[in-house]
């Protein structure tokens, strides 16, 4: 394992960042700004006297899609996105965290087999937003992504992707709401497949994860090894330098990692466990999941700040009824303790609608979304905060024959922590053009 590197300064800024245009493309309902020229607080002769920076204050509490209407009032604030001065204020003031999702259509093995074809549409062309607290869709672009990447993770108001083809891989971040915001890591050491990624990222460092499906020849995978990332706005930085060996007969068939607590989890299938990775020191470890006989579709998601393992429990055998349940992980480490179930009628109506086809959950703050494979007009959602279960409703823009693959998504207008990745554009690696 080799020691962080600290040659080379990178410090902080907008230098490095840079946006063309807004993202949103449409929501799912016609919202106009609205004008009341009677109402005197919406006199414009007291709006125009008001200094700019306390009126840049008001529009940095907006949310995305508000701010991004807002931006077609008047050129200067159009230039708001443009401006150093601006994001920085946004960043100091912007409110609490909105815990959004993002939902992509999933791409599957055939699509993976049949890429070469021409007529295989880029199912990655744009992306789904969710807003959980106003049940509302939006539509974003991401037509600048170059084919032949598929999205891996997020954190911190970034999208990570994966480059599909077998060898060493190359990985890029994004953030959805800014067109042209592409940022790359150096490439994978190891040739790899499609291995499971993690990613964390904080206001001063990013830390990528890269795990199994080894490639051990042109016509095999193995689960073998972890590569990791690591940069900070100290100057430290370790480009794929801690390597670790995954524990023995893994199967990583989830494709995705969760960070709670400093700590990457995956499930672990044939039987179902959890590995757990602590890149501190740079050790694997496995967790017992509850129930594990009688567990389908298992999932883990982080939910204010704590680690749920969300699975359907069949124990026909037992005369016990089929539900859906949340564990949580407790603060020792190893026990779970099942913090909710879905109502049964509830399930019943779930189950009838899954048809044994499975699902996938994604967690984000106090929501919890799950998802029916090959039904993206199907979906519940649960709020921890007023204990309720609810069917969210379908996205608009996308058919019933395709399938979404969600992730947590903060909406930031800036994030000048991949700035840090430009620093690496001076060093010996070859980069990505798209």
């Amino acid at each position: 394992m080799d020691a962080y590197n600290t040659p080379i300064n990178l410090p902080l800024s907008f230098t490095n960042y840079t946006a063309t245009t807004s993202n949103f493309l449409a929501s799912s309902s016609s919202t106009s700004i609205p004008t009341c020229p009677t109402n005197p607080w919406m006199d414009s002769r007291i709006w125009s006297k008001l200094p700019q920076r306390l009126v840049d204050r008001v529009i940095a509490f907006l949310p995305p899609p508000a701010f991004f209407r807002a931006r077609l009032v008047c050129k200067r604030w159009y230039s708001l996105l443009f401006s150093n001065s601006f994001l920085e204020l946004y960043l100091q003031i912007s409110p609490r965290r909105q815990h959004w999702f993002l939902f992509f259509k999933h791409k599957t093995l055939g699509s993976y087999i049949s890429r070469n074809n021409t007529n295989n549409d880029n199912l990655y062309d744009e992306g789904y937003l969710f807003d959980p607290y106003e049940f509302m869709w939006y539509r974003l672009s991401f037509a600048l992504v170059p084919s032949g990447f598929t999205p891996a993770s997020s954190s911190g108001g970034l999208i990570c992707w994966v480059s599909d083809e077998a060898g060493p891989k190359t990985l890029l971040l994004s953030n959805p709401l800014v067109l042209g915001s592409l940022a790359q890591f150096p490439p994978t050491l190891r040739p790899r497949l499609f291995p499971t990624i993690g990613l964390t990222i904080s206001a001063m460092s990013i830390d990528l994860v890269v795990a199994g499906d080894d490639l051990i020849s042109p016509f095999a995978v193995k689960n073998l090894t972890t590569e990791s990332f690591h940069i900070d706005g100290g100057g430290f930085y370790s480009i794929w330098g801690t390597t670790s060996s995954l524990p023995r007969l893994c199967s990583l068939e989830s494709g995705r990692m969760v960070y709670v607590d400093r700590k990457f989890y995956c499930m672990n299938y044939s039987p179902f466990s959890v590995l757990v990775y602590d890149p501190m020191e740079n050790t694997w470890s496995k967790i017992q999941a509850p129930m594990r006989r009688f567990l389908r579709s298992p999932s883990l998601v982080e939910c204010r700040g704590k680690l749920i393992l969300i699975a359907a429990v069949e124990k026909s055998k037992l005369n016990v009824p089929k539900s859906l349940r949340l564990w949580g992980l407790q603060g020792c480490g190893t026990m779970w303790v099942e913090v909710e179930r879905m109502p049964q009628q509830l399930y019943m109506q779930f189950s009838e609608a899954e048809g044994g086809r499975g699902f996938d959950c994604v967690g984000h703050g106090e929501f919890v979304i799950v998802t029916i494979r090959g039904r993206p007009d199907k979906g519940v959602m649960f709020d921890f905060q007023g204990k309720r279960w609810q069917w969210i409703p379908p996205c608009p823009y996308v058919c019933h024959e395709k399938e979404l693959h969600g992730f947590a998504y903060d909406p930031k207008l800036a994030t000048p922590v991949t700035a840090l990745l430009h620093q690496f554009s001076s060093l010996p690696f070859q980069a990505f053009n798209p």
